[in-house]
């Protein structure tokens, strides 16, 4: 059977984690669900990856097979009350081991503050959010992920997931503008052609 993740590369500069056997286990689950990865990554230290469609459980579950078959240590914000108390005491080293990094959604600098804050404190980083925020159909993106590129001073790599083809793609880098209604616009629109389990990116009304 061919390799799911076919000529993609692990860029040196990027954040490593994991060893043989949780490589080939990625690369398994990958193969047992027909799923490929295709396009490249930059070759930098500090990296904020978007993903969409975001419509089913199921995207974190292939891109965790992902991640591991390339060896990544990609990280993501997880709410900080999943790492407290006693159900903290078993969600917390789990989550953690993932990559999650809490976040306070409640104080004063949220977790775009938290985002900026992290990227500040490692000098290598590739930060992984859903620009929807949500599996239900959105109208509108939430531009967290935006301000977080702004404020860090990090390039956003398109990640997108395929359902029809079962593709998990790496596409297009772009540094956010000082529009920002543009460059959503934009995003928007690259985003358009690629379907996730439930649906594709939902169109934007109009304002007028």
């Amino acid at each position: 059977m061919s390799d799911p993740l076919g000529s993609v590369l692990v860029p040196p500069r990027a954040p490593r984690r994991g060893n043989r056997l949780s490589r080939w286990i990625g690369r398994t689950l990958l193969r047992l669900g027909g799923w490929r990865v295709e396009g490249a990554f930059p070759d930098v230290d500090r990296l904020l990856i978007i993903v969409a469609p975001h419509s089913s459980a199921w995207d974190a579950f292939w891109g965790l097979a992902a991640k591991l078959a390339l060896g990544l240590d990609l990280r993501f914000m997880a709410k900080a009350e999943l790492f407290s108390g006693l159900q903290g005491l078993f969600t917390g080293p789990l989550l953690r081991r993932f990559g999650a990094i809490p976040t306070d959604r409640h104080a004063a600098r949220g977790a775009v503050g938290s985002s900026v804050a992290a990227f500040a404190a490692h000098p290598r980083l590739w930060l992984l959010l859903a620009p929807e925020g949500t599996r239900k159909p959105v109208e509108r993106w939430r531009t967290g992920f935006w301000h977080i590129a702004r404020q860090a001073g990090v390039p956003v790599l398109c990640g997108f997931f395929h359902y029809p083809e079962r593709r998990i793609g790496l596409g297009q880098v772009f540094w956010p503008s000082d529009d920002m209604e543009a460059d959503m616009a934009r995003l928007r629109a690259y985003y358009r052609p690629f379907i996730g389990r439930h649906r594709g990116t939902v169109p934007e009304r109009s304002r007028g």
